[in-house]
C-alpha cells in the first residue's frame, strides 16, 4: 500500500512538474533574451523564412530559443527606461487608470455585496439575477451604449471614460456577495443587539472578515485591467494618454530585444503584487465559490 501510495505521489510529482515547466517556459524565455545583446537576438529570431546571416545565405525556418545568453547585457532596459520616455509615460498611464478602478470598484462592491447578502428587501435576488446577466455579457456587447454615454457626457479621450465603467462592473459585487454569504448572520445579529448601525457593522464586522475575498479581488481586476486594449482603444484619442497595454501589444513593430525587456517589465507589478497576496488571494477564491 506505502509503495503504491509512493508511486502515486511520484507520478503527480513528475505530471505537476511537467505542467509548470511548460506555463513557466515563456516567462523563463522572455527574461533570459531580455538580457540578450541585439546582436544575439537578431542571429536567434529572424527575420525568419527569409534570407539571413544566421543561416548562412538559407531560408531560415525556425527561431533558436535559447536559455542562456552569451552575453549578458542590460542595455534594452536602459533603452526602455533612460531613452524611451514614451514607455514610462504610459506606464503611469496604467498607474492611474489601474489604481482608480480597483480602489473604487473594490468599494462599490463590497457596499453592494453587503446589501445584496445580509439586508432583507423585496426583489434582492431578481437584483443580483440581473448583475449576473451582465457579467455574461462581453465587453463588445455594451462598446455602443457607453461609447455614446460617454460622448453624451463629454468624456471621450477622458481617462474617466475607462475609469467609471470599471468601477461599477458587476464582477466584484458578484465575488464578494459569494464571499459574504459565509459569514454567520448570528455575527450581525449580536451586533444589532448590542445597537450597532449597518454602517457599523459594515465597518467593524463585515469589512475584517472579507479581506482575504477582497485581495483576491484586487488580484483578478489588477490582471484584468492592466491588461486591458480595446477600452483604451476606443474611448482615448491621444497615444499619450494610452496605457502601456496598447504599446506593448505595437512594440514588436520595433527592435525586438526592447520587446523582451518591455515584457518583463510589463508582467513585473502583476507577478510581485500576486506573491504579496497569494494565501488571500487563495483563501479568497475557496471561499467565494470562484472555479476554474
Amino acid at each position: 500500500m506505502r509503495r503504491t501510495n509512493f508511486l502515486q505521489k511520484g507520478a503527480l510529482t513528475i505530471v505537476v512538474t511537467i505542467i509548470a515547466a511548460v506555463l513557466l517556459f515563456p516567462i523563463v524565455i522572455t527574461f533570459t533574451n531580455s538580457l540578450m545583446t541585439g546582436r544575439e537576438i537578431e542571429i536567434n529570431y529572424g527575420p525568419i523564412g527569409t534570407m539571413n546571416e544566421a543561416s548562412g545565405g538559407e531560408a531560415g525556418r525556425f527561431a533558436n530559443l535559447k536559455l542562456l545568453p552569451d552575453q549578458v547585457s542590460l542595455k534594452q532596459y536602459g533603452e526602455i527606461l533612460v531613452n524611451s520616455p514614451k514607455y514610462l509615460t504610459m506606464f503611469w498611464n496604467s498607474v492611474w487608470m489601474v489604481v482608480p478602478i480597483i480602489a473604487g470598484q473594490a468599494f462599490v462592491a463590497a457596499l453592494a455585496a453587503y446589501a445584496l447578502s445580509k439586508l432583507q428587501f423585496r426583489g434582492r435576488d431578481q437584483l443580483f439575477l440581473v448583475y449576473v446577466l451582465t457579467m455574461l455579457m462581453p465587453f463588445q456587447v455594451t462598446l455602443v451604449p457607453n461609447y455614446i454615454m460617454a460622448n453624451r457626457l463629454g468624456l471621450l479621450n477622458s481617462v474617466s471614460a475607462v475609469i467609471l465603467p470599471g468601477i461599477f462592473a458587476a464582477f466584484g459585487v458578484f465575488m464578494l456577495r459569494q464571499f459574504m454569504l459565509h459569514i454567520p448572520y448570528s455575527y450581525i445579529e449580536a451586533a444589532k443587539i448590542d445597537g450597532a448601525g449597518h454602517i457599523r457593522i459594515f465597518m467593524t464586522i463585515i469589512v475584517p472578515m472579507v479581506k482575504p475575498g477582497a485581495a483576491a479581488l484586487i488580484v483578478l481586476l489588477f490582471v484584468d485591467y492592466w491588461n486591458m486594449v480595446e477600452q483604451p482603444l476606443i474611448f482615448l484619442d491621444d497615444p499619450f494618454r494610452q496605457p502601456l497595454s496598447v504599446y506593448l501589444s505595437k512594440i514588436n513593430e520595433g527592435e525586438q530585444g526592447v520587446a523582451f525587456a518591455a515584457s518583463m517589465l510589463y508582467m513585473t507589478p502583476m507577478a510581485l503584487l500576486f506573491l504579496y497576496a497569494e494565501s488571500y488571494f487563495i483563501k479568497g477564491i475557496q471561499l467565494s465559490g470562484i472555479k476554474g
